[in-house]
Parts: structure tokens; C-alpha cells; sequence
């Protein structure tokens, strides 16, 4: 069923999804959302700017917010947290924090473009040199982790660092808990080319050699940020990608709380592709078979826009009809640095100010219905490796680690310059 869309809207409507509570609030699977929040977000965000949440990870989030922070300044950007490599993993090992690497980074594309904000976020950005304690550590991941040690939020030290930075928006954490990411991949073991093995944590997931069937997360349905439920509930914008499919987009539509959210905010729904498959995670992927990949994860998933470049795409038409599958109309737009496999946050922008402006508003339930019935429910070529019933191999890439010691979103309500939020 399509969602509803429009200005105006009421912001309680998010207690009729999954709502558990009375007139305490809104329950979405197991997050209590007061409608009073929603409504906090909403009045942070009331004018002509549409209110715009992104969803993602590490670049192709940073590609995404560099786009957006030029349309509107009323955006929110909610980052996956299953990083364990590098800087954020050897901290979450080693103090059980949140692993704010992706954090940091969308913290410093929001930040501002010049004087004391702009080194803030140079500085952020730094990693120390040499081979001590320190070799490799972001200062961003460091400042980020005492500042929640400190307050003992996540929440508050990030919206404390956008402050700092004077970040055009607010970060937010998918989760106030890490998560791990669980692949079932196919082709590691060659004595038996047809198993499945089990390869454990982002870091390992995104450089497997093999064919990821399909993710998990690990809590199986790990407690949603308050925060970003309440923003996705108050946006007219959620945008999906651009990166890494099974490591950064789908973990926000597997946390059950976050996927209630999403599928059935009001908001319109936008996922911008990726310019090529992902060497290990997406190796072999057409277009289609991304869009493939989200509706099997998440079989009630809708979308209204699919942004991608023309020269991704070899065959517009199997991927029209695969947009078409999920409500969505196909956008090709010039949206890559020329030359270079990444976006350009420019010409982006432009795309989303096309569509943003096309839509219109109150525009998603006719235009999704009318775009899936005018495609037949067809596909080309493969559609994505298959979830096959197979003896599982050993588990790789296992991790242990502490559990995060941060508590989950909740209890008294603080003022910030971006509305209330939960402590």
C-alpha cells in the first residue's frame, strides 16, 4: 500500500504504525517514539526547505550530504554503526565504543565551508602518523568517543561536535549500540564451490572473495537511535545511498525499528546507485540487481525515485522495470566526477533539486502507483546470486568483542538547537 504524502501532515500519524503504547507515545518495534518528538523535529524543520534525512556510510554518505547541505538546511543524516576495521574498530575493541569513523566523516561533510568550523573539521579529519599507540587513529574518532564517555550519550557528543563544526544538520547514529554484519557468502570454500560460510564483520564482509547471498546483523534486531526514527517520521525527503549495498544502505532497513520507520513514514523515498559494482560485496551486480537485492531483504519496501548515471547503465530499460518494481521512477542524471568512478556532490545536488522540484508535493502515491502499472513486472539478466539451502562451511571472520558500553536512547528530554532529543 502506498504511503501517504503532503504538507500538512500530521505528525501523530506515526502512532498508527506498530504502535504498541497509548497516549504515552508511539511503540515502532520496540523504539517509543512520542509524537511530541516527531513533532519537535518538524517545528526544527518548518519553512520552504524540505526536511531531508540520508541514509549510508563512509563516502557515498559524504557524497550525498555535500549534495544536500546545498538545497536545504534542515537535514539529517543517520549512519550505520558496524564498522569494525581501522581506527573505529581498534576502539570499539578496545573500549566498547561506538565506532564513529562514518560518523565523523558526515560530521565533516555538513561542516562549515570556512574559518574556524572549516579547520575544526580539517582537524577531525586527521590521522596520526608513525607507528606508536596513536599511528592511524582519525582525532575525530578520539574527540568523538571521550565526548560520549563523557556525557554518556552518543547523541549528545555528536550533536555537541556538529557545534563545534558548525555543521549545516544534525548526525545521528542508526543505532546507540554497535552492530555487526553478518554475511551468508557463496565460493569460499573450494572443495565445495556451492556452500555457504558465514563471514562475520563489516570489514571482512565488504573484501570477501566470494558472492554475498545475503546480510543479517547481529543483535538480530538491535534497538533504533529515538532520534532518527523521530526525523525519518518528520521528513518529506528520505534519501538512500549512494555505497556499499550490503554494509552501509541495507543495515538501515534491517534494524527493525529503523525499517518500520522508513516504510511507513510519509516521506517520499529517493536511492541514488552506485557508479559500479563493488569489487567482493557487489562483484558481477548490474543495476538492477541492487534494486533486486533491497526488495528481497526487505519485500515492503517502497520507493518513489531511483537517481543514477547514464553511463552506469547500459540498459535503461531492465532497470526501469526493476525501479518500477518497487514504486519508483527512473532519474538518469549526469551525476559523476568525470573521468573518476565517484560523485560529484554538484552535480548531485543538481539531480536532487530536479527531482525534488518534479515531485512536488503530495506527489508519491499517484506517482508510484502509476509507475509500477505502467512497467510489466519483468527483469533481464541476472537479478543477483540466489539464497540458496545449503550445508553452511565454518564461520569466518568471527569477532569478539565488549558490548557497547552506551545505554539506548531514552529517559529525559534535552534541548538542542536542532529541537528535543532523548538522553
Amino acid at each position: 500500500m502506498p504511503k501517504p504524502t503532503g504538507p500538512g501532515r500530521d505528525p501523530r500519524a506515526a502512532e498508527g504504525a506498530g504502535a504498541t503504547g497509548g497516549a504515552e507515545g508511539a511503540g515502532v518495534t520496540g523504539v517509543a517514539v512520542a509524537p511530541e518528538a516527531v513533532q519537535a523535529v518538524e517545528d526544527a524543520g518548518a519553512g520552504l526547505e524540505p526536511a531531508v534525512v540520508a541514509f549510508g556510510g563512509g563516502h557515498g554518505l559524504a557524497a550525498s550530504l555535500a549534495a544536500l547541505r546545498q538545497l536545504t538546511s534542515a537535514l539529517t543524516a543517520v549512519v550505520t554503526v558496524g564498522d569494525d576495521g581501522g581506527s573505529s574498530g581498534r576502539l570499539r575493541a578496545e573500549l566498547g565504543a561506538l565506532p564513529m569513523g562514518d560518523l565523523r566523516m558526515a560530521l565533516a561533510a555538513l561542516a562549515g565551508p570556512d574559518g574556524p568550523p572549516a579547520t575544526w573539521a580539517e582537524l577531525f579529519q586527521h590521522r596520526f602518523a608513525g607507528s606508536g599507540s596513536l599511528a592511524g587513529h582519525a582525532v575525530g574518532n578520539l574527540v568523538l568517543t571521550g565526548l560520549a564517555e563523557h556525557t554518556g550519550s552518543p547523541v549528545a557528543a555528536l550533536d555537541l561536535a556538529a557545534g563545534l563544526l558548525g555543521a549545516r544538520g544534525r548526525v545521528l547514529p542508526l543505532s546507540t549500540a554497535g552492530i555487526d554484519i553478518v554475511a551468508d557468502v557463496l565460493g569460499l570454500d573450494p572443495a565445495v564451490p556451492g556452500a555457504v560460510t558465514e563471514v562475520r564483520g563489516q570489514a571482512a564482509v565488504a573484501t570477501t572473495a566470494g558472492r554475498v547471498a545475503g546480510v543479517r546483523l547481529a543483535p538480530a534486531e538491535p534497538a533504533a537511535c529515538a532520534e532518527a526514527v523521530a526525523a525519518a517520521h518528520a521528513a518529506d525527503w528520505l534519501v538512500l545511498g549512494p555505497g556499499s549495498l550490503y554494509t552501509s544502505m541495507l543495515p538501515h532497513l534491517l534494524v527493525p525499528g529503523m525499517r518500520q520507520a522508513i516504510t511507513t513514514s510519509r516521506a517520499r523515498t529517493l536511492m541514488v546507485l552506485n557508479l559500479a559494482a563493488q569489487p567482493g560485496e557487489t562483484a558481477g551486480y548490474t543495476p538492477q540487481a541492487h534494486l533486486d537485492a533491497l526488495r528481497r531483504h526487505v519485500p515492503g519496501l517502497r520507493l518513489d525515485v531511483v537517481i543514477a548515471d547514464p553511463s552506469a547503465v547500459p540498459e535503461p530499460d531492465p532497470l526501469a522495470r526493476a525501479a518500477a518494481d518497487l514504486g519508483a521512477r527512473l532519474h538518469l542524471a549526469p551525476v559523476r566526477v568525470p573521468g573518476a568512478p565517484v560523485h560529484d556532490p554538484a552535480r548531485l545536488a543538481e539531480a536532487f533539486r530536479a527531482v525534488f522540484a518534479r515531485s512536488g508535493a503530495g506527489a508519491r502515491s499517484e506517482a508510484g502507483a502509476q509507475s509500477a502499472a505502467a512497467s510489466p513486472a519483468v527483469r533481464t539478466g541476472p537479478s543477483g546470486p540466489p539464497a540458496p539451502s545449503v550445508p553452511r562451511a565454518p564461520s569466518a571472520g568471527v569477532s569478539r568483542r565488549p558490548v557497547t558500553k552506551y545505554p539506548s536512547s531514552g529517559g529525559a528530554v534535552r534541548r538542542t538547537p536542532f529541537g528535543e532529543a532523548k538522553e
